[in-house]
């Protein structure tokens, strides 16, 4: 499915409303202004709220990328689109891409 491509800058949050931001970006693409982000990147995810049935919290850490573009790469390897899904590290839920740059879409 084609969608934007993630940016740097795009609004990445766990399903528990914690925000998650790229640890690595790939600064020879840019968009908007922006480095792209690839599939390799890990996303450090920060203020998320879960917790196990029995209290004790549970926050998801980083999630990695297992669908990305099929048709683009950058440096080799396959971008992140806004449709791209993600996991969880520990809680296995994935990421929501709530906003990225509207100008450069992939496939």
């Amino acid at each position: 499915m084609p969608g934007f491509l993630l940016h740097q800058g795009a609004t990445v949050l766990c399903l528990h409303s914690g925000s998650a931001q790229p640890i690595v970006v790939n600064p020879r693409v840019k968009v908007s202004g922006q480095p792209i982000v690839t599939q390799t990147s890990t996303y450090a995810i920060a203020g998320c709220p879960n917790t196990l049935p029995s209290g004790t919290p549970q926050p998801c850490v980083t999630a990695s990328w297992i669908v990305a573009a099929t048709r683009i790469k950058a440096n080799g390897m396959p971008v992140l689109l806004q449709d791209s899904q993600s996991i969880c590290i520990p809680t296995g839920t994935g990421l929501t891409i709530a906003a990225t740059q509207v100008r450069v879409k992939g496939m």
